[in-house]
């Protein structure tokens, strides 16, 4: 309940309440009603708790949200959802692992897919327009939830709060202002809603803010470990003016990112801050719009920011457009029309029907179920890892970084007992599992199911995967000795084979800043911690020829394979290891062992040296400069700019020189084009991509209802389906960074 909502008179005064009080009537209010939007009384007692959460209120800005949140999914289901690359994720008869929440859900054949989520599309186009509302909802959220359940790797927080902002919607009255079941119902058109229906939704966007802040009270986030990376980005140029990178890390990201969650739906409820909570937080929204890929989530916290304003506010902001428009933009009257839905205004003396005592507990129900939920880790034990939960209720968002070392698969014969290896991620189109035990679980279960169409009886998966959360150690995750499909698990008991996080090992991330910054540029460094009586076995690849390992805490064996010798090395020891070969490091000290890999790609280095001196000397032509002929392969640098061109060039180095040189003057055109056309590109990517997940739509649809075409008929259909924009070459940042050795460019 927010200070907008203030108890009128009776009569017309009912119609009003909710609308911007005039200064005269607003000194006349209780200080706490000029607060709170309500009295001391109307907590008195049940009977005017009732009332209260009942009363008529304003169906203005509930009517806004619900057009704006049903556009955003419309939107979503193309994008985040899948829609227009649904048949890589659904293809029949592809050997796929797939991680449902219930391991009895499955997906249906696809072109059944494809109708899913058509009717999902649908729902959220109803709710927008407003038309045939419920059953739009209904449409909506039953698919919805039905493919979230689907794939628990694709979970998120905001994925998460699209399913419960529509399954809110449902149950209120959205459909009473600026829409065409308003048009066909006079008598819903324009109608009070019960103010239940904003407590919901302000309380839900409230506790997103305030929960994900208190979520941020966790020290790796306070000491900036969390989200260091994004410091680098050139959205916080301007605070790397006048602070270091550490600081802006620091201060900006994780203090300013901390400080907005905990108070922004605080700023948001009152009058008096609300203008500056707009300011900060559409400008929060913004930067993670172009921080993350996050669909249109920030867009959706942007569209709920106005929920929290007097409920007339879509009345007088219309008003001020031209009279020619008003025939299709929202009512700007106050006339508002009474609802059943809400209590008469004069609830003291009147009698609270049943369906107003419901909605009211189920209001409260639902919110003290939603502060609970994110703390019920305690219950869902399996499910927690290093961190609890799927990370999808919990509003824990931004709070855990990871990367990932190494990760290894093995799989053992259970009848021959013969031992092979399967690339990670094999037979999946995630990499969630590495993180998660109930997903790994699944995994094995699967791998065990797929493995005996290769000759593979009564499989035995072994998982070895190391992990830095935080940007600590890398470490096992999970104990690689354990075999994974015949392991315990169970969503009520804490996992026994998941490896605790060393966090007494925490302190030594300020040490890693204070020896990567004695390294020079082309030095690389790994930090690894082990359990006792565990080893990693390693191998050193060629172009890595001056690896070596340092020990910083316990103590290891290191055991070369091709020389079949061991080597003990004590804290602050170090040895080279041969390149092109495995090694094995044992923990041999009874506590954790801490060591690091110093390698420097020698391979990398050599072809940085050759693309300098290449580009020396490609500017020594061009200036005139260069005396000396050519050689034949290296003519193509004497090419004019304009005409350089890989495609001439003999020698494979030259080739890759001038590679580069094309793509870093492409991508340098695409960062300095101007806004419009950026607008374009923007524009022509997106229209492509809907446009495919429409048109395998229709082909899907008619599948269904005609069957199968020709094979050649079909191929041409998803050949023109799958049609780029002209002179499309993807993204030229991502293909730049795929280009081995330059991924600083």
């Amino acid at each position: 309940m927010s200070n907008k909502e203030r108890k009128g008179d009776e009569g017309e005064q009912a119609t009003k309440k909710d609308a911007a009080p005039p200064k005269d009537k607003s000194q006349s209010k209780s200080r706490m009603e000029q607060i709170f939007g309500f009295k001391k009384e109307d907590l008195s007692s049940w009977h005017n708790l009732v009332a209260l959460l009942n009363r008529p209120t304003d169906p203005a800005s509930l009517g806004i949200f619900r057009c704006l949140f049903g556009l955003l999914m419309a939107v979503d289901i193309t994008q985040e959802r899948g829609l227009s690359h649904l048949d890589y994720k659904y293809l029949d008869g592809a050997p796929v692992c797939r991680f449902p929440l219930f391991n009895f859900l499955q997906p249906l054949p696809m072109d059944w897919m494809y109708l899913v989520y058509m009717v999902m599309f649908f729902g959220a186009v109803g709710i927008m327009l407003g038309c045939f509302y419920r059953l739009s909802c209904l449409m909506f959220i039953s698919t919805y939830w039905y493919i979230f359940f689907l794939d628990k790797t694709a979970w998120n927080n905001h994925s998460y709060l699209y399913g419960l902002i529509g399954f809110q919607l449902t149950l209120m009255d959205g459909n009473r202002y600026w829409s065409i079941d308003g048009l066909r119902r006079p008598s819903i058109r324009n109608a009070h809603v019960p103010l239940w229906n904003y407590t919901l939704l302000r309380t839900q966007i409230f506790i997103v803010y305030f929960i994900a802040g208190i979520k941020k009270l966790d020290a790796d986030w306070v000491e900036g470990y969390s989200m260091s990376y994004l410091a680098h980005h050139w959205l916080f140029d301007p605070f790397k003016l006048i602070l270091p990178v550490e600081l802006v890390s620091l201060l900006v990201v994780h203090g300013g990112g901390l400080i907005l969650d905990l108070t922004a739906g605080y700023l948001l409820f009152f009058d008096v801050t609300r203008p500056y909570a707009f300011f900060f937080v559409s400008y929060f929204h913004c930067m993670n719009s172009q921080l993350f890929s996050i669909g249109m989530f920030s867009y959706t916290m942007l569209a709920t920011s106005p929920l929290f304003c007097y409920t007339d506010w879509p009345r007088r902001f219309f008003s001020h457009f031209p009279e020619f428009l008003r025939g299709v933009l929202p009512l700007t009257s106050s006339d508002v029309q009474p609802s059943s839905s809400c209590t008469p205004p004069a609830t003291k003396s009147s009698k609270l029907r049943l369906k107003h005592k419901l909605r009211a507990i189920f209001a409260i129900v639902y919110i003290l179920e939603q502060l609970f939920l994110p703390y019920s880790h305690f219950i869902t034990q399996g499910y927690n890892n290093w961190t609890n939960g799927l990370y999808g209720y919990s509003w824990d968002m931004m709070v855990h970084s990871r990367s990932h070392q190494h990760v290894k698969i093995t799989y053992k014969d259970g009848k021959t007992g013969e031992i092979g290896y399967l690339n990670p991620g094999v037979f999946t189109q995630s990499r969630r599992w590495k993180d998660h035990g109930d997903m790994l679980k699944q995994y094995a279960t699967c791998l065990s199911q797929l493995l005996p169409r290769y000759n593979v009886s009564d499989p035995e998966i072994y998982f070895d995967i190391w992990v830095s959360i935080n940007e600590r150690f890398q470490q096992r995750i999970f104990d690689p000795r354990v075999d994974i499909v015949k392991a315990d698990w169970s969503p009520f008991k804490a996992n026994p084979w998941l490896m605790p996080l060393l966090v007494d090992l925490s302190p030594w991330r300020a040490k890693f800043m204070e020896i990567e910054g004695t390294l020079d540029n082309q030095t690389e460094i790994v930090f690894i911690a082990d359990f006792p009586g565990l080893h990693l076995e390693n191998y050193v690849s060629e172009d890595l020829g001056n690896t070596s390992i340092q020990v910083l805490q316990g103590q290891v064996n290191v055991e070369v394979l091709e020389e079949k010798k061991n080597y003990t090395l004590q804290p602050g020891e170090m040895m080279k290891v041969p390149a092109g070969a495995y090694h094995k490091v044992y923990t041999v000290s009874e506590d954790p062992s801490c060591y690091m890999y110093i390698y420097v790609n020698t391979t990398e280095a050599a072809l940085q040296e050759n693309f300098t001196k290449l580009f020396e000397l490609q500017e020594r032509i061009r200036n005139g400069t260069e005396t000396e002929p050519l050689p034949p392969e290296l003519q193509p640098l004497a090419a004019a700019e304009d005409e350089v061109s890989e495609v001439n060039a003999t020698d494979p180095i030259v080739r890759l020189f001038l590679k580069r040189q094309r793509r870093m003057k492409e991508v340098k055109k695409r960062r300095e084009a101007g806004v419009l056309e950026r607008l374009e590109r923007f524009a022509v990517k997106k229209y492509y991509t809907i446009r495919r997940g429409f048109l395998m739509s229709a082909i899907a649809m008619r599948n269904l209802v005609v069957g199968l075409p020709p094979l050649e008929q079909l191929t041409r259909e998803v050949d023109f389906a799958n049609m780029k924009a002209p002179q499309s070459e993807g993204n030229q940042d991502e293909r730049l960074k795929d280009e081995v050795g330059h991924g600083e460019l």
